[in-house]
């Protein structure tokens, strides 16, 4: 099994080069994030996932986590990992100094996640549910539970989850069951049961505060009657301290397809302490700032993925001796040519390092945007929110598609291999497939993307990009060095626009329109989100050889990768258009029980 290396180039190309994030860090007074204090940390951070992240990866799957009374043992090295990361400051990276956090900016953390990721996912989500649990008590906890809670949680010391799936409803949650009776002493009686809690049991901490859905007595019916508590594993001493044991126990671990080294718990309420968040029955809106940190961070996953896998079938096709070039022998002194001279092989390396750099191109500008609603001035905090608001479900929802077809990919490149678990590229095909049904499946980021931000905002949110792209596109439109990337670029921004316009009048006559489109309305979007990264990337590649920048190889590979992007990938976009076209008719005229006879 081939190692992995964090790309630290291609983040800094992107944090530095792309998106100028020294400036950016400067204009939001960020003054202590300075480029060799950001160089440090990712050197270091990378040190940390290269060697004790990434060879517990396939420990991890091959163990898996081990359940017995209600506890739960995690895979061997973890715990002592996540002893080191703790001890090394990395939970409390980006979080406010006055909760104990280093004040660094939350883009920071998200390259941090970014390396944890690529080198353990399983491993890298115990510490990442922790940051929507503290978002979550940031924005809405009481200064009490926030100091009691947030401390704890960014230094590491405790753990933070997410509660919400039931046995019977999954992404509908207006139908969760879960009950909150009211204490005599302000707190709650919390009695239900929870599936699919990722890091919900385990021993690497020494306490886990479960951020939960339930309902009150006198709750209305649906969403309008959720509300959210904090429940912690362990009841909080008044110094601090763990206590009593809450009512809330581990009743299992599901038995998945990936993931194995990540304890997927079964949590049984039964009375157990709960604590209020936010207004009552306002809980889904307090729990959104949990949703769209874990929306992100599902998004990171895809990128993950992807990176892992290119790079293993990178090492593997170039050292892999099997045929001929069809255009003559490439190592005439072996027996046999590498695999990656081949045409098709090609193919597949070139889709796997282009949603790769790409997707971290992605995640990074929504990085970029969190850094703004943190401490920009209100215009700009209005500006980034509404422009993450927009870029969060397609990045949700095509990094983890693409993620999952480039982890495919990879396989594919390694052949018979590639199915044989050694090799790690099965796992990484199991451990990706995840990705897009976390946080909502891919079907319910479309519809959020076109019927809440796109059509709901009669197509605001959507024009605000389209006009920064247009931009772009008349500011190069005489560069000759990008002409093979402008003129297909305005044509896939006015298509976008243009296809936005047709659902939203076919949705009046009929609103089945707007879920019979919704997903290939999402991909379309994510290529054209990325042509527009991509051209960009063309740009500067352009720009710093015309500089005569040293580094004469890399340049090149982007302007390459950026070609094969428009050439070979764009044009899925065709595809994606047609299927929108054709309407909500070839989807539902076909009677339920006539599927099969």
């Amino acid at each position: 099994m081939t190692d992995i290396k964090i790309p630290l180039r291609d983040m800094r190309f992107a944090m530095r080069e792309l998106f100028d994030w020294d400036q950016h860090y400067a204009s939001l007074g960020y003054e202590e994030a300075t480029p060799d204090l950001v160089d440090a940390i990712l050197e270091e951070g990378a040190k940390f996932c290269e060697n004790v992240l990434v060879p517990l990866n396939q420990i991890g799957d091959q163990q898996g986590c081990t359940w017995k009374d209600g506890e739960v043992i995690t895979p061997e090295g973890f715990k002592e990992a996540y002893q080191q990361f703790v001890e090394a400051g990395w939970p409390s990276l980006a979080h406010d100094v006055e909760h104990g956090g280093q004040g660094l900016p939350p883009s920071l953390g998200t390259l941090m996640s970014e390396m944890v990721g690529t080198a353990n996912w399983s491993w890298g989500m115990y510490p990442g549910l922790s940051h929507g649990a503290m978002n979550t008590l940031e924005a809405h906890g009481t200064p009490e539970q926030k100091e009691t809670y947030l401390a704890k949680l960014v230094e590491g010391s405790w753990t933070g989850t997410m509660c919400l799936t039931e046995p019977h409803c999954g992404t509908d949650l207006g139908i969760l069951r879960t009950r909150a009776e009211p204490n005599a002493d302000g707190s709650y009686a919390i009695t239900g049961t929870k599936i699919f809690i990722s890091a919900g049991e385990h021993d690497m901490a020494e306490n886990i505060v479960h951020i939960v859905l339930a309902r009150l007595p006198d709750a209305p019916p649906g969403t309008k009657g959720i509300s959210l508590f904090i429940v912690p594993k362990f009841l909080p001493n008044s110094d601090g301290t763990v206590g009593e044991r809450n009512g809330v126990v581990c009743g299992s671990l599901e038995h998945k397809m990936g993931i194995h080294g990540n304890a997927t718990a079964v949590l049984n309420f039964d009375g157990a302490r709960g604590f209020l968040i936010g207004p009552p029955n306002k809980g889904l809106n307090c729990m959104f700032t949990f949703m769209n940190t874990a929306r992100l961070g599902t998004a990171l996953q895809g990128l993950a993925h992807a990176e892992a896998g290119f790079q293993k079938s990178l090492a593997y096709a170039k050292d892999r001796l099997q045929m001929r070039a069809l255009s003559g022998p490439k190592n005439p002194q072996g027996p046999a040519d590498p695999i990656i001279v081949h045409p098709d092989v090609r193919r597949m390396l070139l889709t796997q390092k282009a949603f790769a750099e790409g997707g971290r191109m992605l995640i990074l500008l929504c990085a970029q945007q969190v850094d703004r609603t943190h401490k920009g001035s209100e215009e700009e905090k209005k500006e980034a929110d509404e422009l993450l608001a927009f870029l969060t479900p397609i990045a949700k929802a095509f990094l983890t598609e693409t993620g999952f077809e480039s982890a495919n990919l990879g396989l594919q490149c390694f052949g018979g291999h590639g199915y044989i678990a050694e090799w790690g590229m099965e796992q990484n095909v199991r451990d990706a497939r995840i990705a897009t049904i976390y946080e909502g499946t891919t079907g319910v980021q479309a519809l959020d993307l076109l019927g809440r931000k796109v059509l709901m905002s009669q197509g605001e949110l959507l024009r605000r990009f389209t006009k920064v792209v247009h931009k772009f596109c008349q500011t190069e439109v005489d560069n000759e060095a990008l002409s093979p990337f402008i003129g297909k670029l305005e044509e896939l921004n006015k298509q976008w626009g243009d296809l936005t316009l047709h659902v939203g009048a076919k949705a009046m006559e009929n609103p089945d329109e707007v879920g019979a489109a919704s997903v290939d309305y999402l991909m379309f979007s994510g290529y054209a989100v990325q042509a527009y990264l991509w051209a960009r990337v063309a740009k500067v590649a352009n720009d710093k050889l015309a500089g005569g920048s040293g580094e004469v190889d890399f340049y090149k590979a982007k302007l390459a990768t950026a070609r094969f992007f428009y050439d070979r990938i764009v044009p899925r976009t065709a595809a994606h258009a047609a299927a929108i076209l054709s309407g909500a008719d070839n989807l539902m005229e076909l009677d339920a029980e006539h599927f099969a006879f």
